[in-house]
């Protein structure tokens, strides 16, 4: 009786779907949501879904979903190569012998695209990992689910959750220089220091958009960490303009934070632990240095799309991943840091090497919610910056 309950809603639901294309408002919505990508500018794993931020600008607004009930599977966004070899070696297929659900990974999707799939009640995954700017973005247009936190462990969690994202990992930003050139004392080591000119002269890097960029100006200025936001934007564009003209490269593609180093064609970058990381193999024939002095920390956030057609299989897979044995299983090989304080205890002694200490009071977490505010306006000004 259930089989033929669930296969009977699934046919109203994709009849209903086809007949939701033929009326002549539903190709006007179309037409009307290209003409409002076109006014959202593009940005350069995090820079995309950064700048698809914008795409959710217009409020989501959500019929009844006939999504079918709950199948043995669940679809979940993956970055592909090495990473979706260690997620699924860590992560999902121990979650599928545990649970017997099933997960099917897909590339992330343009949330342009999910939002025309909430639009039509056609949403085809389940969970996502988004950026911490991206997730308060959808959240302030209704595009998540409400998470149960009854099934999470909020206390081992370094960044608290809201009530429809948790934070699963996070990228470890700072200073890298090449250690065959410059020994202890000849390179910077936090922020101060690599805005001091006079006494690290050299040629730098910095990322060409304003996120990390004026986080970074106002810790060299001195404004403590829990006093970075709202961001002081004029104080720190003048805080930029001292280090602008020893800034050789303005980064669009993250491996030049490090490929730069390697050539020798910057003297200080400013770049990801986990990149500096890859170099630290053998017969990579390079030896680079990275600080964990003072660090930015930008966060990646796990959701559940509002119209997920298995909503509880992903819950179930988000707390799952939350988990400080299944955090500590994927990142003792995927070079970044957990969300999990557990699961940093967990870690190997060479996987810890890589990561900062967590109760460093100079490091900053990246506030999502302020990018999500203020990224067009404060990237439009930045990028006229850069070309003046």
């Amino acid at each position: 009786m259930q089989l033929k309950i669930a296969l009977s809603r699934s046919w109203y639901c994709r009849s209903r779907v086809r007949r939701a294309h033929r009326p002549r408002i539903k190709l006007r919505n179309l037409r009307d949501e290209v003409v409002m990508q076109k006014s959202i500018p593009t940005l350069s794993r995090r820079s995309f879904l950064s700048g698809t931020a914008g795409a959710l600008a217009a409020p989501i607004v959500l019929r009844a979903s006939c999504a079918a009930a709950d199948s043995g599977s669940l679809t979940f966004t993956s970055w592909g190569g090495t990473y979706e070899e260690a997620l699924i070696k860590t992560v999902t297929n121990p979650f599928t012998q545990e649970t017997g659900i099933k997960v099917n990974l897909i590339p992330t999707p343009d949330l342009a695209k999910l939002k025309a799939q909430q639009l039509t009640n056609t949403v085809d995954v389940d969970a996502l990992l988004v950026t911490a700017e991206v997730a308060a973005t959808a959240s302030k247009q209704g595009a998540w689910e409400k998470l149960d936190m009854s099934k999470f462990d909020v206390e081992d969690m370094t960044v608290p959750p809201t009530s429809e994202y948790v934070t699963w990992d996070m990228y470890v930003g700072g200073i890298a220089w090449d250690a065959n050139k410059y020994g202890q004392g000849k390179h910077p080591t936090n922020f101060a220091e690599y805005f001091d000119l006079k006494k690290f002269p050299g040629r730098r890097t910095f990322r060409n958009r304003p996120n990390e960029a004026l986080e970074a100006a106002l810790l060299a200025d001195g404004t403590a960490p829990n006093k970075i936001y709202p961001l002081d934007v004029d104080r720190a564009f003048k805080v930029l303009d001292r280090i602008k003209s020893s800034v050789a490269a303005w980064i669009t593609a993250t491996p030049q934070t490090v490929s730069l180093l390697q050539t020798g064609e910057v003297d200080f970058s400013y770049t990801y632990a986990n990149r500096i990381k890859e170099t630290a193999q053998p017969g990579s024939g390079s030896s680079l240095g990275f600080s964990f002095e003072q660090n930015l920390l930008s966060t990646e956030k796990l959701v559940i799309p509002k119209g997920a057609p298995n909503k509880e299989n992903a819950m179930k897979f988000v707390a799952y991943a939350s988990r400080a044995d299944v955090q500590a299983r994927l990142f003792n090989v995927s070079p970044v840091v957990p969300n999990s304080k557990k699961a940093i205890s967990m870690l190997s002694a060479e996987a810890r090497k890589w990561m900062p200490d967590m109760n460093n009071p100079n490091n900053l977490v990246l506030d999502g919610a302020y990018w999500a505010d203020n990224l067009e306006p404060v990237t439009r000004r930045f990028k006229e910056w850069v070309l003046t």
